[in-house]
């Protein structure tokens, strides 16, 4: 008891006089624990995404039973805190939330419109790696935009489709809604026995129980939230193996035999040449997914398993659009853009896809729909930073499509596929810019390349054909 008060006494000493030898002061940094934003600063979509953490991983558990259209919900998130958070903001647009916990214990919980506002029992220091959970249900609703049209979770006649972009998971899970925070995913879906769930990602089998099944899918590689898909209904669902990686490929069933079924077929085939031009698959799985609804009149490029309208295959298998959407898996999948206006970078490598495959098997050559598109394009539209309600215009799709063959004509071949294969190993699992963009393609090629890139990507009168 002497000897214990003795040394208190002597370190207290040692550490007003700042000398060394006691290890008295052991406290924490001061820390200045603040909410966290909600928006991640995307300047065409200020309140996409929420600041203050990343995301490593989602676990979902979803019930969903199409006699009502109501979805019953388990998330758990993983992440870490990346600033000291007093509280932190999930989207989720519509459904109610019943419990939230952060490690384990209660946590406070309020919506703002379609911000989830978390406050745990005590504040999460930066650095801190932390576990949500979430208990919602409810009705999912669409989001609506008067310049990108409606996104999200759709009802239809025999079950549901999650789809769309730039924005739709925060309409069947709480999440961090932005490219910029890519995570994996396990993805539980419950259903009524006959109908199938379909997801991104490696399928998992399925479990019975009780008039219901539950169909199971991960992706262990970072994947962007708008790229995760659920598909509910009845399909004719084909799976396989391509490349010693699984292959799941589904048609709706209401769709006749044919031309979607054929176009499906060929995945493994386009990827693989895809593969020779921009290098090794980046993903764990292959597949496809075509749908039967009238509201999806589009292709999407959902991680692993893109989805398709089936106006796509009307009057034949039309595999240009398996290869727009396979690119993708490359260009704006593994390698995500890190803000909207950089959509391009998706879109534009993607249409030069369709032209690549085109001319591989057997149809029109490159050149000639370059020559094509060149005539009719409107050069007062830019391709970079077109615009919110551009991103989804000519100006991206064919003018982007139209840089990436100049730059192949101004660089040579040779040059111009070591500058893809290069960014796509590069940047693989990430984000990036159209500057990171030009600064690879300059390092690769050993050129100045950024008056060029001006030109075809900003400049407002035609730029003559290399």
């Amino acid at each position: 008891m002497v000897r214990s008060t003795r040394v208190a006494v002597a370190c207290a000493l040692v550490v007003v006089l700042a000398a060394s030898g006691c290890t008295g002061d052991r406290s924490e940094p001061r820390r200045d624990f603040r909410p966290g934003s909600n928006g991640v600063g995307d300047p065409y979509f200020p309140t996409y995404g929420n600041g203050g953490y990343d995301v490593a991983s989602y676990a979902l558990k979803l019930t969903y039973d199409p006699a009502d259209d109501r979805v019953t919900g388990n998330a758990t998130i993983t992440a870490t805190a990346t600033s000291d958070l007093s509280r932190f903001n999930l989207d989720l647009v519509g459904l109610t939330v019943s419990t939230v916990t952060v490690d384990g214990k209660r946590a406070g919980n309020s919506r703002d419109g379609a911000e989830l506002v978390i406050t745990p029992d005590a504040g999460l220091p930066k650095g801190r790696r932390f576990t949500v959970e979430i208990g919602y249900a409810g009705v999912p609703e669409q989001i609506t935009s008067s310049d990108l049209g409606k996104n999200g979770f759709f009802d239809t006649r025999d079950g549901a489709i999650a789809l769309g972009q730039p924005e739709s998971a925060s309409t069947w899970f709480p999440v961090n809604d932005h490219p910029l925070d890519k995570a994996s995913y396990e993805i539980e879906v419950t259903v009524p026995d006959g109908l199938s769930a379909l997801s991104n990602g490696v399928p998992g089998g399925t479990t019975k129980a009780g008039g219901w099944t539950t169909w199971k899918w991960s992706t262990r590689t970072p994947m962007a939230s708008y790229l995760a898909t659920v598909v509910i209904g009845n399909y004719r669902v084909k799976s396989g193996t391509h490349d010693g990686k699984p292959l799941v490929t589904a048609v709706a069933a209401t769709l006749p035999v044919g031309a979607a079924d054929a176009a499906m077929a060929r995945t493994g085939e386009i990827a693989d040449f895809l593969a020779t031009q921009f290098g090794p698959y980046p993903f764990e799985a292959y597949g496809g997914i075509v749908v039967d609804n009238d509201r999806i009149r589009y292709a999407l490029e959902t991680q692993t398993r893109p989805v398709y309208g089936n106006v796509f295959f009307g009057s034949g298998p039309s595999t240009w659009v398996v290869a727009h959407e396979l690119a993708h898996q490359w260009f704006g999948d593994s390698v995500s853009i890190h803000h909207w206006s950089d959509i391009w970078l998706n879109e534009g490598f993607a249409t030069y896809a369709e032209w690549l495959w085109e001319e591989h098997d057997g149809g029109k050559p490159v050149r000639a729909n370059v020559e094509s598109e060149y005539a009719r394009t409107d050069w007062s539209k830019p391709t970079a930073d077109p615009g919110r309600s551009a991103i989804f215009s000519p100006a991206v799709y064919k003018r982007g499509g139209l840089t990436v063959h100049a730059l192949r004509r101004t660089v040579g071949d040779d040059a111009f596929f070591r500058i893809l294969r290069t960014w796509t190993a590069e940047k693989r699992d990430g984000n990036a810019t159209t500057a990171e963009f030009i600064t690879v393609a300059e390092r690769v090629s050993g050129r100045s390349l950024r008056s060029f890139f001006d030109e075809w990507l900003s400049g407002n009168t035609a730029p003559p054909l290399p």
